[in-house]
């Protein structure tokens, strides 16, 4: 699998822009990406070294519009940690 096939996009909440000061970075990743997986996806695509990676697998919520109903589609979620040496990821310093 491709780095870039592994982190599929950042995701930008009040919650996890908070993180951000603390170097925790949360990312949208492949279902059946690992922690060793992605603590090396970030590291190549973003140049930072990874102090631990934390993953959450998120459920669809369950929705309706007018008579239809079903659920949202189910992800993963990843919250990296850098170490205290290395450098940020500029992407996240333009929301802050």
């Amino acid at each position: 699998m491709n780095a870039r096939d592994i982190i599929i996009k950042p995701v930008i909440t009040e919650k996890s822009m908070a993180g951000a000061a603390e170097k925790k970075y949360t990312f949208k990743v492949a279902k059946t990406a690992g922690k060793i997986e992605i603590a090396k996806a970030v590291e190549e695509i973003f140049g930072v070294k990874v102090k631990k990676v934390n993953t959450v697998n998120v459920r669809g919520h369950y929705r309706r519009q007018g008579r239809t109903d079903g659920y949202t589609a189910a992800w993963k979620k990843a919250i990296v940690t850098l170490t205290d040496e290395s450098k940020t990821i500029e992407f996240f310093e333009g929301m802050m």
